[in-house]
Order: C-alpha cells, then sequence, then structure tokens
C-alpha cells in the first residue's frame, strides 16, 4: 500500500473550508473544475490532466462522508484506483486541513506520487487560503460601521468572481465593495509601523593613555679597585663527549571551542494578510554547529507555510525549526511564508537561536 499526504493550519473555520471543498464551483477556482459524470449518479469528474502528478481527468465517487469534518471519495484514472481522504480539525486559530491518497489498485511511476503530493501542497496552501479569504469578505455586513472585516478580497479574485451581469443595482453593490476594500487596504497602510533608522555615528575614541615619566639617571657607582690573584693552573680539558643537545617540545595545539551561534530576521515582502519572513543563523565559531533549534513565535491566528532551509513543526503559535550543521564561519538561511487575519502585523511577535535571541525584532 503506498499513501501520500500533506497537512495545513488555515485561519478560518471548518465550515467556511467545507464550502471551498465541496462545491464544484469553488472548486473549480483554488484546484481543478469538476462535473457530473451524464447518466452516473453520484459521480463526478475533475479536470486534473495537465496538474503535476496527474495523467489525466479523475473521476470520483463520494464513499464517507460527515459535514464538515471527513469527506472520503474513490478515485478513478485510467487503470488506477485510490481513496482521497480529507479530513478538518478544528482549532484555537481556524482548522486544520489533512488530506491523505491511498493506492488501491495500480501504481504510481517513479516521482510520480511526490509531484502529485506537492500538487495537493501547494493547492491548499497558496491558492485555497486566497479563496477563503474571498469567502470571509462576502459575510461581512458594509452597512454597519462597527462589524469588523473578516478578509480583503483580492483585487484580481474580485474583478473575477464579482462581475455584474447588468448595469442596474448590482453594479452600485460591486463599486460599493470595491470602495469599501479600499478604504479597508489605505486604513491597513495608515496603521503600519514606522520603521525607525539606527543612528548611524562614529565610535567614541579610547581616552589617551597618559605618558609616562621617563626616570632621571642616577648617578653611576665608582668601579671598585681590582684585586691581584694570583694564577691558578687551568686543569687540562676532559676528553668526554659532549652531550646531545634535546629536541625542543613540540607545541600542543590549542582546541577549538564551538561558540554560540546568532540569528537575525527580517521580513522579505509583504501582502494584505501576511508576509515571507527569514532567519540567517550565523555561526561565527571554530566548529560546525550542530542541533540547533530556531523557535519563531507568531502572533495568534496565524500559521507558516512554504518553508525552506530546514525542518520544522507548529505548535500553537510557536513554529520550531531544525537542520543541517552550520560550517564554522557559514551561515544557513530559513525562509517561511505566515499567514495572518491581521492586515497591520508583518512580523513575529519573537525569535530565538538556541534561547538567544535574535537581532532584527
Amino acid at each position: 500500500m503506498i499513501e501520500i499526504g500533506t497537512q495545513v493550519d488555515l485561519p478560518h473555520p471548518a465550515d467556511r473550508v467545507w464550502r471551498a471543498v465541496t462545491d464544484p464551483a469553488l472548486l473549480a477556482r483554488w484546484f481543478a473544475g469538476a462535473e457530473a459524470v451524464p447518466d452516473r449518479p453520484g459521480r463526478w469528474r475533475v479536470g486534473t490532466a495537465g496538474l503535476p502528478g496527474f495523467d489525466g481527468d479523475v473521476e470520483i465517487g463520494a464513499v464517507r462522508q460527515r459535514a464538515p469534518e471527513l469527506l472520503a471519495v474513490r478515485c478513478v484514472e485510467g487503470a488506477r484506483n485510490t481513496e482521497l481522504t480529507c479530513v478538518l480539525t478544528t482549532t484555537a486559530e481556524g482548522c486544520r486541513v489533512t488530506v491523505r491518497e491511498t493506492l488501491e489498485q495500480g501504481d504510481w511511476p517513479a516521482g510520480q506520487g511526490a509531484r502529485r503530493e506537492e500538487c495537493y501542497r501547494q493547492s491548499l496552501a497558496g491558492r485555497l487560503p486566497a479563496l477563503l479569504d474571498w469567502l470571509a469578505f462576502r459575510e461581512v455586513d458594509l452597512r454597519r460601521d462597527s462589524a469588523a472585516p473578516t478578509a480583503v478580497l483580492p483585487v484580481a479574485l474580485m474583478a473575477e468572481v464579482a462581475r455584474p451581469s447588468s448595469r442596474g443595482r448590482t453594479g452600485w453593490v460591486v463599486a460599493g465593495a470595491g470602495a469599501a476594500a479600499l478604504a479597508l487596504g489605505l486604513a491597513g497602510w495608515a496603521l503600519l509601523p514606522q520603521e525607525r533608522e539606527e543612528p548611524t555615528g562614529a565610535a567614541p575614541a579610547s581616552p589617551q593613555a597618559r605618558p609616562t615619566a621617563t626616570p632621571s639617571p642616577s648617578r653611576s657607582a665608582t668601579p671598585a679597585r681590582p684585586t691581584s690573584a694570583q694564577p691558578s693552573r687551568s686543569a687540562p680539558p676532559s676528553r668526554s663527549p659532549s652531550a646531545t643537545p634535546s629536541r625542543p617540545p613540540t607545541p600542543t595545539p590549542t582546541p577549538v571551542v564551538a561558540g554560540p551561534l546568532d540569528a537575525r530576521y527580517a521580513t522579505v515582502s509583504t501582502r494584505v494578510f501576511g508576509y515571507t519572513g527569514e532567519v540567517v543563523v550565523d555561526n561565527q565559531g571554530g566548529t560546525p554547529a550542530t542541533g540547533w533549534t530556531v523557535v519563531v513565535t507568531l502572533p495568534r491566528g496565524s500559521s507558516a507555510a512554504e518553508v525552506t532551509g530546514a525542518d520544522w513543526r507548529q505548535d500553537g503559535q510557536s513554529v520550531t525549526f531544525t537542520g543541517p550543521a552550520v560550517a564554522a564561519g557559514g551561515t544557513q538561511a530559513i525562509r517561511f511564508d505566515v499567514r495572518t487575519a491581521d492586515p497591520v502585523t508583518k512580523a513575529p511577535q519573537g525569535c530565538t537561536v538556541d534561547e538567544r535571541p535574535c537581532a532584527g525584532l
């Protein structure tokens, strides 16, 4: 039995994610289009031809279903049969989506299973969150001043989905929604904290050392009168050989001690509901650093994804990174995407490397 799968945490409730997974019109916007198979009730054909890891379109039929927690479908793709399971688990920040596909008949050529798994991961962590933000935007009552928006509709998605069918009242509604989205974006920009420039100044000069006084020359003592001595007979030189000079001792090398690691954080890019962060681990010691740990603390309701440069896991607000040894004098860069429901926050709340704070925060 061969199984592939992926998992992603989303800042959206399970019922909203369930709708995006089971509604064919919404499924087409983040994964692939689906249409009912003629004369086969309950069967759908998903247009996966051309997606990485797929040989063609897949025909699916529900096996188990429990809204909004579990959906299991049997997939037929040529001579290959698989069972695809999607589990939605409610979390404090939203929900966790776990997708597993088990091969029941046929096989996957070398590398095809990995490409298929990567296709699921990119769809769940990239395109699905954009659609969920749009669904959250539609749930906002723009007529109430006290209503706080839960998401802002991406401009490209609004232009594609909310296309007016006439020039009547619908056009005014879409225009009002666009103006409200623009106002929310400007408000978020106005609330962004201004970056402060660190003052650059020359380092203070070290105090000059006081000149030491030159000692005054002392008077030389009068040499004593030499006393005469009786000449003594010198002893004849001995014929014993001179001792062989000893070899100088070999210096013992000073052991190289691994110093503590340093790390610095920087926000690489930003978007309305998220940003891309980077932590660079710096080893100034004389030996490779192994077993290091970087912990980034995210604001409540945020989730990490698309991590490169390290292995990682998220537990609540803490994201823990571990990776390969950092060579002496070398660095290791970790880059990750963060999704958040707060349009103002564009950096983590904290960052440490081996429990030492990172620079840049």
